[in-house]
Parts: structure tokens; C-alpha cells; sequence
């Protein structure tokens, strides 16, 4: 420790405590360390003991799910024997001749990188953690404060490659990287259920510009107050949108007093989110003579060409029964488009049920009996909370959460992380024992 002895010299008659209040960078005191040579570096402090507290809040509230999940055995064995055939596979990649297996160790090894990557970097934290928590016994109470910051901030980086690994170690489902399709649907509660369904499906619509993504509408059926009966749209970006968006599919369930309520009371409607994937040309092929077109008028506002021209289309997939239908557009061709592409959706959401042998299709499966029981999320007005059951956590600030941006952003990404976790955790469990 003659280093900080050193350090603390310099700290208490160089520069005077009444002119100004100089922290350490801890980093730079630990890499002269161990170069066996003294470079301090001195700079202007911030307000430390606030720095720490904020620190300490926000690192404590946190479930610590990925520490706790990284302290087993089952892990460690896993990431190591990850790391080692990353290590065969680039060895053998000098010696393989045939270009099949060759294609195949590459492919390997692009999986593996990051995940190796990650883990290496873990490590390097560990090691310098641990340096870290050596000074917090110093003598020094002001080096032991910036200890303690260090230390913090060390620990909340090290969350952060634990959930980043966890990331890369659930595998991939084979619908993940797909575009999809949203339906959304009023429920129980009559024309409330319908105007919640439209500030919803308004919601979402936000959310696709927040992530840069293109959203298309493909369904529209208002209610007469302006609610919404049910609407699907097409959302589609460069990267992983299904996988961002395919647990918001459930029922939601609002509280609040509605505008034609006259005595103040607080109702509950429901509405359903169904996530869709959207398979591509390849992932799924339909026989066109197993689709029975059909075309009428379209029905509802829209002037003197409503009920005037047979625009709208019906279509029925006739060796399942899957019906999708359009009226959206003046054209009979764009509806036919927009409704061969709700059909594929749902077609395709059919075969990856059969595929996972689930009793139910993913859509069912999300959408359910539309009861208030069944409730994914709770949207309570009257406290101004949204509450995620799955994963119990709640925030406030409805008006802010149904503008679509950080807050259902938030929501979001916690719920991700979660089930993330439990399918590691499912995954551990299956690997049998050495």
C-alpha cells in the first residue's frame, strides 16, 4: 500500500482542502501499481457521498436475478465449456480442407465470439472488483469513499455483462428475427373496452415510430364513440422486431371511470394483444388453390364509394379454415395484399404451435378467453400505475407510459430480461449431469 501512503501525502499538503476537493482515479492508481511506478492523477471531485447514494439505490433495487443465477456451478461449467470449443473451432478451422465444415466451424465461431467475448470481459471486472474492495480497509476515509463509488459502479458493470450473456446463452427461437403482425381486440366492458383498445393500438403505433420501425395497417373496425372493435397492423424494422414485441400479447386490463359514466364509478374492460409472426416467402409457402377468395362491398364510413364497389376481400384457407379479410383500401388489390398477408401470419403462428407441440396456437395462447382474470398488465387510472404481473413491476405515469416511448420501453425490456432468465434457468436444468 505505499502507492496510496503516497497518494495521501500528496492529496493533504499539495493541494489544500479549502481551495478545492480532488478525488483519485482508482483505475489510474491500480495500472501504475502494477507497472511498479507512481502516476497520480489528480481531478476535481464530484459530489461524492450523493454519487455513492445514487449509486447505491439504483444497484439495490435491482433483483440482481443474472448475480444470483451467475453464483451457480451449472453456469460457470457451461461458459467454460463454451469457451473451449470456441477455442477447438478456431484451431481446426486452419485444418480443415472441406468447405462444408469448413462454413459450419465459421458459423460456430460467429455465434460463440460474442458470447466469448463477454465472458472474457467478465473476468477482467472480477479481478479488478476485487482490487477495488482491497481499499475499502484503508485508513484514508476519502480514499474509501472513492472505493466505494468504484466499487458500485464496478458491480453495476458487471450486471450488466451478466444480463448480456445471459442474452446470448438462451437460444434463439425461430421466429425471433422476424417481422410480425399485431391484432388487437376489445373485450369485456362494451364501448370502454373499445376506446381502450384504440388508445392502445394508437400506443403501439407510437412505439414502432420511437423504434424506427414501419407500421402498417392492415384491419380497421371502429366503434360508433370512436372506440375500437378490432385492427391489425404490419410491423417491420431491421432487427429482431418479434422478438422485441411477442410478450406484449395477453389481455390488458384497464381501471378508470368512463366518460359515459355518470356516477363516478371505477370499471374494468379488457382488451387482447396477439403477436404474430411474419413469416417470409421462404419460411412459408401456400398453394394458391387452397385459398377460396371472396369479394363484397365494404361496409362502415368512407362516402359514396362504401357499398358502391365489392373492394373488400375474404379469404379462406380452405385445408385449416384460417379466414383473414380486408377492407381497408379502395383497391380489391390492396386489400388482397393486406389480407394475404394477416393470412400468413396466422398460418404461420399455426405451424410453429404444431411444431412446439402446444395445445393451443400462439395466438390463442396470448388472446385467451379475454377475462379480466387472465390479465397480463393492469393500466389503473384513478392511482396512475401500470402494473406487468408477470414480472411485478410497476410504473407510474399512465398519460406518459400510452405515449409509447421509454416507458413502455422499460416495461418492456424488464420483461425480456426475466424470461430470458427463466429459460437459462430451464435450460440448466437439462443438462445432464457429468
Amino acid at each position: 500500500m505505499t502507492l496510496f501512503r503516497s497518494v495521501r501525502a500528496i492529496i493533504t499538503t499539495v493541494v489544500p482542502r479549502r481551495w478545492i476537493t480532488v478525488s483519485l482515479s482508482l483505475r489510474q492508481c491500480l495500472v501504475t501499481h502494477r507497472n511498479r511506478h507512481v502516476s497520480v492523477n489528480l481531478r476535481t471531485a464530484v459530489h461524492l457521498p450523493g454519487k455513492v447514494a445514487r449509486l447505491s439505490r439504483a444497484f439495490n433495487s435491482d433483483v440482481l436475478a443474472a448475480g444470483d443465477l451467475f453464483a451457480k456451478d451449472s453456469v460457470q461449467d457451461l461458459l467454460k465449456k463454451l469457451e473451449t470449443e470456441y477455442s477447438d473451432c478456431l484451431e481446426q478451422v486452419n485444418t480443415v480442407n472441406q468447405d462444408a465444415q469448413l462454413k459450419v466451424l465459421r458459423r460456430r465461431i460467429a455465434d460463440l465470439s460474442p458470447l466469448v467475448t463477454h465472458f472474457k470481459q467478465l473476468r477482467g471486472k472480477e479481478q479488478e472488483l476485487q482490487e477495488i474492495e482491497a481499499l475499502l480497509h484503508d485508513d484514508n476515509p476519502e480514499l474509501r469513499k472513492l472505493a466505494e463509488a468504484e466499487r458500485l459502479e464496478c458491480q453495476h458493470q458487471l450486471l450488466d455483462l451478466k444480463k448480456k450473456i445471459i442474452t446470448l446463452l438462451v437460444p434463439a427461437h425461430e421466429a425471433d428475427d422476424s417481422d410480425l403482425v399485431m391484432e388487437v381486440t376489445a373485450g369485456i366492458g362494451g364501448q370502454e373496452a373499445m376506446l381502450f383498445t384504440a388508445e392502445m393500438f394508437d400506443m403501439y403505433q407510437s412505439y414502432a415510430s420511437f423504434k424506427k420501425w414501419s407500421f402498417e395497417i392492415l384491419e380497421y373496425y371502429p366503434s360508433e364513440l370512436g372506440g375500437l372493435r378490432h385492427a391489425a397492423a404490419s410491423i417491420s424494422g431491421q432487427h429482431e422486431v418479434y422478438k422485441h414485441l411477442k410478450y406484449e400479447g395477453g389481455v390488458h386490463r384497464v381501471q378508470r371511470v368512463p366518460k359515459t359514466e355518470k356516477q363516478g364509478r371505477i370499471h374494468t374492460s379488457t382488451m387482447t394483444v396477439a403477436i404474430l409472426p411474419q413469416p417470409s416467402e421462404i419460411d412459408l409457402t401456400i398453394n394458391p388453390k387452397d385459398l377460396r377468395i371472396e369479394t363484397k362491398r365494404a361496409s362502415g364510413a368512407g362516402g359514396q364509394h362504401v357499398n358502391t364497389t365489392d373492394s373488400a376481400v375474404r379469404i379462406v384457407h380452405i385445408p385449416t379454415g384460417v379466414v383473414s379479410e380486408c377492407q381497408q383500401e379502395r383497391s380489391q388489390i390492396k386489400n388482397k395484399e393486406k389480407a394475404l398477408k394477416v393470412l400468413r401470419a396466422r398460418l404461420y403462428s399455426k405451424k410453429l404451435e404444431e411444431e412446439m407441440n402446444k395445445r393451443q396456437s400462439v395466438r390463442k395462447m396470448q388472446v385467451g378467453t379475454k377475462g379480466r382474470s387472465e390479465k397480463i398488465r393492469t393500466y389503473n387510472f384513478p392511482q396512475d400505475r401500470i402494473t406487468d404481473h408477470r414480472v411485478n413491476k410497476t410504473v407510474h405515469d399512465i398519460k406518459g407510459f400510452l405515449l409509447g416511448e421509454d416507458l413502455l420501453d422499460e416495461i418492456i425490456q424488464s420483461i425480456r430480461e426475466y424470461t430470458d432468465h427463466e429459460m437459462l434457468k430451464e435450460l440448466l436444468e437439462n443438462i445432464p449431469a457429468q
